[in-house]
């Protein structure tokens, strides 16, 4: 079972910045796309950002040229820089592998944007 942790969440001020953190169990370059997904308060769960196994990067239009989504084989990791962050951002990010039909899901970390 492929096993993804997330990291770096937490509270911060419109303005700010904060850099995800997602670890695999597994080579990351075995799945089609490494995915950002986050999860507003009250609203649908939305897609934010992929990375694909050529380093093609795509963006929600919510977040393009505010957050950029990149990655460290060796590691087994994917990050997602966020800057200028507003209280929209304020969500449950997820890191997503997709392998063909198959998604597999980390567990989330929260991320508040408030002054």
């Amino acid at each position: 079972q492929v096993q993804l942790v997330e990291s770096g969440g937490g509270l911060v001020q419109p303005g700010g910045s904060l850099r995800l953190s997602c670890t695999a169990s597994e080579n990351i370059f075995d799945f089609n796309t490494m995915n950002w997904y986050r999860l507003p308060p009250g609203k649908e769960r939305e897609f934010v950002a992929y990375i694909n196994v050529g380093g093609k990067t795509e963006y929600a239009d919510s977040v393009k040229g505010r957050f950029t989504i990149s990655r460290d084989g060796a590691k087994k990791a994917v990050y997602l820089q966020m800057n200028s962050l507003t209280p929209e951002d304020t969500a449950v990010y997820y890191c997503v592998a997709k392998r063909l039909s198959r998604h597999f899901w980390g567990q989330g970390t929260q991320v508040t944007v408030s002054s």
